[in-house]
C-alpha cells in the first residue's frame, strides 16, 4: 500500500492551491492528487472569459506537476476509510494518507433531456467541444440568465455567432441584480444581437441533419448548431457522506477548514465555512474563494493554526461591462444604488436589516479592499453614508 502525506480530492483550483500551500510549508512531504477530470489543474474561469477573448491557451494551466505531486487523472476515489487513514480508488487501488483534502468541488445540474447533446459548460473538455462546434456552426442556444449562460452568451456573440438565450427569469441576472439593472442587461444583450427569449424554458431538443431542432415551452421553434447549458451546480458531497463527514448545503468545516473529521480538511466550492463579514455559515461558488480557502487547507494540514477569515470576491465580464462584488448579493434584499453614470459605472449596496452585508462594484476596479473594509465596519455607516463616493475615498485612503 502506496503512503502518501497528504492527499488531494480534486483536481481543481482548490485542490492546486492547496498543493502551493503545503509546499509553502512542507518542501518534501509526498502529495498525491486524484482527479476526475483528464486534464491537470487550470484556471476555470478562463474558460469563459480570457480564451474567447484570443488570450493564449497556456495561460490557462496552473503547472502543479512541477511542485513534485503524483498526480492521477481520470481516477475517481470511490472510499474513504477515516479510521484506517485509507482512501481507495476506481481501480481497486489503495492508498494511506496523513492529512486528507476534500476539493471535490461541485458538478453541473442537468436537464432531464438532451443527453450528451447539451454542453454543461463546466471543464476544459466543454471548452474545446464548444470551440469545436464554434468552427462550422454559426447558430447557438444558451440554456439559463446567470453567470455561466450571460458569459457563454457574450463570449459566443463577441466572436460572431448568433445566439438565442433562453432562461425562466424574467432578466438577465435576476437573482442578483437589482430589477432595472437586469432589464437594463436584456436590452443590452439584444442591443449585441443576441435573442433574448426571458419567462421562456426548453420544452425538448432533438439532433436533426447536423444539427439541433429546439421548441421551448411558450411555443417557439428554432434549429441551432450547438446547445450550452449553465443552469448552476451541486456541491459534490456525495463521497463525503458515505465517509460520514457533516454535510450542510456542502462539507461543514471549522475555521481551520478541518471537517467533522479529524486530519480531514475541505476547501473550495464544496466547503460550508463560517463567513467571517456575514457572520454565517455559507458556500461560496467562485476562483477567489477557491484559492484563499486551498491556499488556508494546505498551510493547516502541514501544520499551521490558521483561521479562515478571508471575504471572496467574485466577478464578471458582460460585453464591455463587468464587475467586482464581495458578500452577499440577492436581488431581494434591500439595495441602495449610486450611479455615476447610469447602469455604466457605479456601486450597489445590499442591506440586511439596514446593514450593508454586500457590495457589488459596476465597472469600478480596484476597488475590492475598500469593499471589503467598508462591510467590515458596516454597522458604522447611515444609509445616507452608502455612495461611490465612500468607496472612492478608501482607494485614495489606501493610496
Amino acid at each position: 500500500m502506496k503512503h502518501f502525506k497528504y492527499i488531494i480530492i480534486g483536481g481543481g483550483l482548490a485542490g492546486d492551491s492547496a498543493v502551493r500551500g503545503i509546499r509553502e510549508l512542507d518542501k518534501e512531504g509526498s502529495i498525491a492528487m486524484f482527479s476526475m477530470e483528464a486534464d491537470p489543474p487550470y484556471s476555470r474561469p478562463k474558460l469563459s472569459k480570457d480564451l474567447w477573448k484570443d488570450k493564449p491557451l497556456e495561460k490557462i494551466w496552473r503547472k502543479t506537476e512541477k511542485r513534485e505531486v503524483d498526480i492521477h487523472l481520470s481516477d475517481r476515489i470511490t472510499k474513504v476509510d477515516p479510521e484506517a487513514k485509507t482512501v481507495s480508488d476506481q481501480n481497486g487501488e489503495v492508498y494511506k494518507y496523513d492529512k486528507l483534502l476534500f476539493a471535490t468541488g461541485a458538478s453541473s445540474i442537468r436537464l432531464p433531456f438532451g443527453g450528451e447533446d447539451i454542453i454543461y459548460f463546466r471543464n476544459f473538455q466543454d471548452y474545446l467541444h464548444l470551440r469545436e462546434l464554434t468552427e462550422k456552426g454559426e447558430t447557438f442556444l444558451v440554456i439559463g440568465g446567470g453567470f455561466i449562460g450571460s458569459e457563454i452568451a457574450a463570449a459566443l456573440t463577441m466572436n460572431n455567432k448568433k445566439v438565442i438565450m433562453v432562461f425562466l427569469e424574467n432578466a438577465i441576472g435576476e437573482r442578483i441584480y437589482p430589477k432595472d439593472l437586469a432589464y437594463f442587461l436584456n436590452d443590452t444583450y439584444r442591443e449585441k444581437g443576441v435573442e433574448v427569449l426571458a419567462g421562456d424554458s426548453i420544452e425538448s431538443i432533438e439532433a436533426e441533419e447536423g444539427a439541433y431542432l429546439v421548441k421551448t415551452k411558450s411555443g417557439q421553434s428554432f434549429k441551432v448548431d450547438g446547445v450550452v447549458a449553465g443552469i448552476g451546480v451541486r456541491a459534490n458531497v456525495t463521497l463525503a457522506e458515505e465517509t460520514g463527514l457533516k454535510v450542510d448545503n456542502g462539507i461543514v468545516v471549522d475555521e481551520q477548514l478541518q471537517t467533522s473529521h479529524k486530519d480531514i480538511y475541505a476547501a473550495g466550492d464544496v466547503a460550508n465555512f463560517f463567513h467571517a463579514q456575514l457572520k454565517k455559515h455559507v458556500r461560496v461558488e467562485h476562483e477567489d474563494n477557491a484559492l484563499k480557502s486551498g491556499k488556508t487547507a494546505g498551510h493547516n494540514m502541514a501544520g499551521a493554526n490558521e483561521a479562515y477569515t478571508h471575504v471572496p470576491l467574485f466577478y464578471t465580464d458582460l460585453f464591455d461591462l463587468g464587475y467586482e462584488a464581495v458578500g452577499q448579493l440577492d436581488s431581494r434584499m434591500e439595495t441602495i444604488i449610486d450611479w455615476k453614470v447610469p447602469y455604466k459605472k457605479g456601486v450597489i449596496y445590499y442591506l440586511e436589516d439596514g446593514i450593508a452585508k454586500g457590495l457589488l462594484l459596476w465597472n469600478v476596479w480596484d476597488a475590492v479592499p475598500a469593499a471589503r473594509s467598508i462591510l467590515a465596519e458596516a454597522e458604522k455607516f447611515d444609509k445616507k453614508d452608502l455612495n461611490l463616493d465612500l468607496v472612492m475615498s478608501r482607494i485614495e485612503k489606501k493610496e
